[in-house]
């Protein structure tokens, strides 16, 4: 009879070997998060000993399917299948290769890891959202393309006990000791004046190998932004960018704050977006974007055809929640239809000022509430939906585009309806993720309106 493999067998053949190397970096390391995204983005998972981590390289790790599709409360959606219907099943979750970061801001040495889930007989779960993404982007291998990509986050940093309303109040300045009031859009007194929280923040993307290079004031007070660098990886600059919002979250918790990707936390405030720059190589590494001003390239015209032409069916990919849609108000640097344009917020489909090796598209729907992964996956697929199909964008907008164009509110229900509709999603992404992710969001805006806002009370409870 074979013994045992010992734990030092087992790590030499489970761990991959940039994995392990992190691991050796972590001296002392005591405990490991597992962590697995789920399709609102919130991660869920568990919390082992070092020891055990060994065993989850090499045979992976039981969770309940139905974490997937959990909603925003973190209650199983029934009408997704993935509950009682299969006796609440776990499945085996592996750690994502390359995927273990040092965890910084714990006070004692910790690791952290992403996971994927498997479907039943071994193979990956075709409706967990990195997995979405991971199908997009082999169809652009098989077409010998490679998108490059880079995420934009914004977000806002509130105090941690909310006013008499139970509503969020902005941070008291800590230089000033006032509550900050004013909007100073890229004002760098404000980052001087938060320095100890953007310094901490930039320290955790260090020591995660997280590609961090800018962070700006931005629209509103409290409001900031923190851009990743470009990567030639999707899939990485995703799992950047989910690192990159829990370093925020802890590090603002830290410092006696809170940090919130809400869309419209304020409604007399901007709202929080996130944008996702994409230009695509060829085989040859050559950006078949690139081109001048005044003579596009047809592939970038035709990429932007096609997220035009989608937009509409992955619109709940882009604003998944009740208040995502607060954010489409005129006048906020909130695209409210599908234009295009050089050099101007004003648009959905801005293509930034550079030199022509670097023009890129920077996709301004989605909010920052939503799924990274998701949003990547829809903007990917929607472009090379418009270079098959050869889409005609129109003609660039040159100015306000708010006023030169039909400005469209959209709204919740209206999204639900035309995803679960939807051809182009159930063709690119699966009828079963259209099915779950459908189901969750048409539960949670079912619970939402069943609820009986405090609005409700002040307009109607004596009025009427």
């Amino acid at each position: 009879m074979r013994p045992s493999p010992t734990a030092d067998s087992l790590t030499v053949a489970a761990i991959p070997t940039e994995d392990a190397t992190t691991l050796e970096a972590i001296d002392g390391c005591e405990m490991v998060d597992l962590l697995l995204p789920d399709m609102n983005g919130l991660l869920r998972g568990k919390r082992i000993t070092r020891d055990a981590l060994d065993k989850v390289y090499a045979d992976g790790v039981c969770l309940p399917m139905s974490l997937i599709a959990t909603d925003i409360t973190g209650n199983t959606v029934e009408e997704t299948g993935l509950g009682y219907d299969i006796g609440d099943e776990d499945r085996i979750c592996r750690p994502v290769p390359g995927s273990l970061r040092n965890v910084p801001w714990s006070p004692r040495p910790m690791a952290q890891v992403l996971l994927a889930m498997e479907d039943a007989q071994g193979g990956v779960f075709e409706a967990n959202p990195r997995e979405v993404l991971q199908r997009v982007l082999a169809r652009y291998a098989a077409r010998g393309l490679t998108p490059v990509v880079a995420v934009e986050l914004e977000f806002y940093l509130f105090d941690q006990r909310p006013d008499s309303d139970g509503r969020p109040e902005a941070t008291i300045n800590p230089v000033t000791g006032l509550r900050n009031r004013s909007t100073q859009v890229y004002y760098m007194e404000d980052l001087n004046d938060y320095r100890s929280f953007t310094d901490a923040v930039a320290a955790a993307c260090r020591a995660q190998r997280i590609p961090a290079d800018t962070a700006v004031a931005e629209y509103a007070p409290g409001q900031f932004e923190v851009n990743l660098k470009h990567r030639n990886d999707a899939l990485q600059a995703c799992d950047d960018a989910v690192y990159l919002k829990r370093a925020i979250k802890a590090v603002a918790q830290q410092q006696g704050a809170m940090a919130s990707f809400m869309a419209k936390p304020r409604v007399d405030q901007a709202g929080s977006g996130m944008h996702i720059h994409v230009s695509v190589l060829d085989k040859q590494g050559q950006n078949i974007f690139a081109s001048p001003v005044d003579a596009p390239a047809e592939a970038l015209k035709h990429a932007i055809g096609g997220l035009q032409h989608n937009a509409k069916d992955c619109l709940l990919l882009f604003a998944p929640h009740a208040n995502s849609y607060r954010r489409f108000v005129l006048n906020a640097f909130v695209p409210l239809n599908e234009c295009w344009g050089y050099n101007n917020r004003t648009v959905a489909m801005r293509i930034p000022h550079s030199n022509q090796a670097n023009t890129r598209i920077e996709h301004r729907i989605a909010g920052a509430d939503a799924n990274i992964y998701l949003v990547t996956a829809a903007v990917l697929a929607g472009m090379l939906e418009g270079l098959e199909q050869q889409r005609d964008p129109g003609p660039p907008i040159t100015g306000n585009a708010y006023e030169q164009t039909e400005n469209r509110t959209p709204f919740w229900r209206e999204a639900i309806g035309d995803f679960l509709a939807s051809d182009f999603i159930r063709s690119q992404f699966g009828a079963r993720f259209q099915h779950i992710y459908g189901q969750q969001k048409l539960k949670e805006m079912h619970s939402f309106y069943a609820e009986v806002s405090n609005l409700e009370y002040d307009w109607y409870l004596r009025a009427v």
